[in-house]
């Protein structure tokens, strides 16, 4: 299942604002205050999303007996809703499955599509989930609900209404769109004018009159092509000084009268100031969500209050550490390029984590974009899970070639989150320095890799070198140009197989078995000793200077 978490929104909101264009109830009894947490889409091979305050998106079903089961489950769950495809075949035991459960069924009308009604439930469940804010209003409207400020336009010019920004994509739309033409119907369905109807707009040199006028404008019907009906449109931009940031359009059957006129241009004041609340928002809520995210990491004071306005305090949580894969000579990269790259793909990395987990939160923190994504505590194989989603969203990048990404372990409770974050870091430098390996690795898998990386760090600090026998085979290949170290080394790696470490040298098996005696007597070396080949193996790893 996937999911799209945002708290605090309400049935109502949602019949409210969709309910006319989009959604009808079909059956049961909507509570207009219950909550939704979550817009789920239900798989019925995935069981793991869990649906309490969620409003569940049936995709596929149709089959009375599959809506009866589902509608129990969803019952037993604590879910808002069920939202199915119109028509919506109901028989008596969905109709008694609804009364017993509570959980109200919703159709979605036909024409839009599933991520069509995703993308605009997730618009407006607008409160974001980071902090403690309380409610904020900028004209007596909730900050940043375009929703809300449509509706209220509407009503002022007694039309339907459409918030567009300079793409001619639709923001925010008002009820009552069914009182508009199928060319309004269409253009809300799909949130962006289609392109039909923006190619006659800009031959007609619509967009250039309207963000040049100080005024509204009266725009004649688009041409439909299948004689079907279209009405006028009044249209006026949206501006913040000199900045265009959009558009407000209005569906009229006749020019607006001059006291309409005047409630629009004072209202494209109110949107400009809801638009820019919006974007400036976004980016308070990144830089909050990074400081929050970077205190859960770090642990100490404070990381338990983060956790709790992370909404991942009650879950079991996993880190995701992801970067580039190192070059030789290679700098962490700090110019304007590297740092917006690296926040694209942390925003690319949000929006794939957040369609799987009901909570997740994302940031950059130095060259390193880290996630916690939070799984419910009876998951056993929550980092193997995240391994998958992580080669799942590199391959839909496409740059696996330059991408890394370290799974850290599972964290039960917010005091283990910096654990796994060392671990996540810990896997991430073993894979930023073999880019030969796959581009995800859980800690689990490469923990070796990562002890021996981390005794070099400490062998190069303390500057210690070979001793003992090693030493004196570094000593003989480097004053007679033997090859004796690289013997040794290829038959502890093929584990003494003398055939296969002779190929892996280009060497003759005999030669190689001279060798192996020829070394022995000048080391000393007890190759049937399994204490003395491991020490060879490690001071060949960490102190020979051809090291690996």
């Amino acid at each position: 299942m996937s999911a799209t978490t945002r708290p605090r929104a309400s049935l109502g909101r949602v019949i409210e604002d969709l309910g006319s264009t989009l959604l009808e109830v079909i059956s049961g009894a909507t509570d207009r205050d219950a909550e939704i947490e979550a817009v789920v889409i239900h798989d019925a091979l995935d069981d793991a999303m869990p649906m309490r305050h969620a409003l569940v998106l049936g995709v596929g079903l149709s089959e009375p007996d599959e809506i009866t089961a589902l509608l129990r489950v969803l019952g037993a769950q604590g879910a808002t809703g069920l939202v199915l495809r119109a028509p919506v075949r109901t028989d008596a035991a969905v109709l008694d499955a609804v009364e017993q459960t509570g959980v109200p069924v919703l159709a979605l009308t036909r024409g839009a599509s599933w991520a069509q009604l995703a993308a605009m439930l997730r618009s407006l469940i607008a409160e974001g989930d980071v902090g403690d804010r309380g409610p904020q209003t900028l004209g007596g409207m909730p900050s940043g609900d375009l929703f809300a400020l449509a509706n209220a336009i509407a009503t002022l010019l007694n039309a339907p209404v459409t918030i567009e920004d300079r793409n001619s994509r639709v923001v925010a739309f008002s009820g009552r769109q069914d009182e508009a033409d199928p060319a309004r119907i269409e253009t809300v369905l799909g949130r962006q004018v289609p392109e039909r109807y923006t190619r006659q707009l800009e031959e007609r040199g619509v967009f250039q009159e309207l963000y040049r006028s100080e005024d509204p404008i009266h725009i004649g019907p688009v041409i439909a092509g299948d004689d079907t009906p279209s009405f006028p449109r009044v249209a006026f931009a949206v501006r913040a000084g000199d900045e265009i940031l959009g558009s407000i359009w209005a569906a009229v059957r006749e020019p607006l009268p001059p006291d309409r006129v005047s409630a629009l241009k004072d209202s494209a004041g109110l949107v400009a100031l809801h638009m820019l609340r919006l974007r400036a928002g976004a980016d308070v809520e990144r830089r909050l969500r990074a400081d929050l995210l970077a205190t859960i990491l770090e642990g100490g004071a404070g990381a338990a209050d983060a956790t709790s306005r992370l909404r991942l305090s009650d879950h079991s949580c996993v880190v995701l550490a992801l970067s580039a894969a190192d070059r030789p000579g290679d700098e962490p990269s700090a110019d304007a390029r590297s740092i917006a790259e690296r926040q694209r793909i942390a925003d690319a990395f949000a929006v794939h984590l957040g369609a799987v987990y009901l909570r997740s939160a994302v940031a950059v923190i130095g060259d390193v974009v880290y996630a916690v994504v939070g799984v419910r505590p009876d998951v056993s194989d929550a980092d193997v899970r995240a391994a998958r989603v992580a080669t799942d969203f590199l391959a839909r990048l496409g740059t696996t070639s330059e991408i890394r990404v370290g799974i850290g372990t599972v964290a039960d409770d917010s005091t283990a989150i910096p654990a796994s974050r060392a671990n996540a870091d810990r896997a991430l430098r073993v894979l930023r320095h073999t880019p030969q390996r796959e581009p995800v690795a859980l800690f689990s898998a490469v923990q070796m890799e990562a002890l021996l990386a981390e005794l070099g760090d400490l062998v190069r600090a303390r500057g210690d070198q070979p001793t003992g026998p090693v030493a004196r085979l570094l000593a003989q290949d480097r004053e007679r140009g033997t090859h004796l170290v690289e013997t040794l080394r290829a038959w502890l790696d093929a584990f003494g197989d003398v055939s296969i470490a002779a190929a892996r040298v280009y060497t003759h098996p005999n030669t190689f078995r001279y060798r192996l005696r020829r070394l022995s007597e000048i080391s000393g070396l007890d190759l049937g000793d399994p204490d003395v080949r491991f020490s060879a193996m490690v001071q060949l790893r960490l102190l020979s200077p051809d090291s690996p």
